[in-house]
């Protein structure tokens, strides 16, 4: 895998907030971020492409997803070096491939299909699409949540991803990614537990 799409090895339980725009994976990522005092990584994609609509006035095209990897597994990188525990991310490279074959008649830059499935996270949070439409400059498809649900649900099944589908308000969501991060730092612990017990 090219150098530059490729996650640095830091002990760190990593989630990843997976799924459509304008389904609440932003939000959840900072509360997330605050309920475990840690630090979350931010999609790219969008500081990204809001100074592309500003300055161009254009949406995205095949030429911005390979500058949007980049841009998103250096930030993952930078930030997972003061991350405490726990690596909140907006998103991840399935992400980035997932709207690449949605919205390019199935084109994926091989550099990205391959770090896409080699790129590693202890469990996704799929995001569902009952939560309100917010509109803004960069999304495009409020007619099409479920098709674009549906991709996302298909990208984890086919890559066999751990995911866990969150529905409900925020305070339901939050519950739900709490109890299943704190479940997986607790069987850290105990295999670390385990380990050092061996070693003494």
């Amino acid at each position: 895998m090219e150098k530059n799409l490729r996650q640095e090895d830091i002990n760190l339980v990593k989630v990843v907030l997976f799924g459509p725009e304008s389904t609440g994976k932003t939000t959840l990522s900072d509360q997330l971020a605050r309920h475990y005092d840690t630090v979350w990584v931010e999609e790219y994609a969008r500081p990204y492409l809001q100074k592309v609509w500003n300055q161009e006035r254009r949406t995205c095209e095949p030429k911005d997803i390979m500058p949007i990897a980049y841009g998103q597994i250096a930030l993952e990188n930078r930030l997972a070096k003061r991350a405490d525990r726990v690596l909140i991310c907006d998103t991840d490279l399935l992400e980035t491939k997932v709207y690449s074959e949605e919205y390019y008649g199935g084109f994926v830059d091989p550099l990205l299909a391959e770090a896409a499935q080699q790129n590693s996270y202890d469990l996704y949070f799929l995001t569902y699409i009952d939560t309100p439409w917010v509109a803004d400059d960069l999304r495009d498809r409020p007619e099409q949540r479920l098709e674009m649900f549906n991709a996302f649900k298909n990208a984890l099944e086919k890559s066999n991803r751990p995911y866990i589908l969150l529905k409900g308000d925020k305070e339901t969501r939050l519950k739900i990614a709490v109890e299943a991060i704190d479940a997986i730092l607790k069987d850290k612990r105990n295999l670390y537990s385990y380990s050092d017990s061996l070693q003494s």
